[in-house]
């Protein structure tokens, strides 16, 4: 018994695997040993290094100083916090 889309035992062209699966010959990659497969690593690093947009001297010390003052901020924070917690433990203990 068939239905609109196809029956049980024949499925439908769409759902049908192929029989034949296409090999990858491997490109560049394939014809190159590993030193060469490195120097290609190599080669391509420098090339999206050279894509990086670096800050200018004093964007970096901007941004310098305002991690350092986060930082700062932070163990402020955590050192205060940590005082706290000290401080209810010997309440509660003793």
């Amino acid at each position: 018994m068939t239905d609109a889309v196809g029956s049980i035992d024949m499925p439908d062209a769409e759902d049908a695997a192929p029989d034949s699966k296409k090999t990858r010959k491997g490109g560049k990659r394939g014809k190159k040993g590993p030193l060469g497969r490195l120097a290609l690593f190599y080669r391509q690093v420098v090339a999206e290094l050279r894509k990086v947009v670096w800050p200018t001297r004093s964007q970096l010390s901007t941004y310098t100083t305002v991690v350092i003052v986060f930082v700062v901020i932070m163990i402020g924070l955590v050192t205060v916090i940590d005082y706290g917690f000290q401080e209810a433990v010997k309440y509660v203990f003793g």
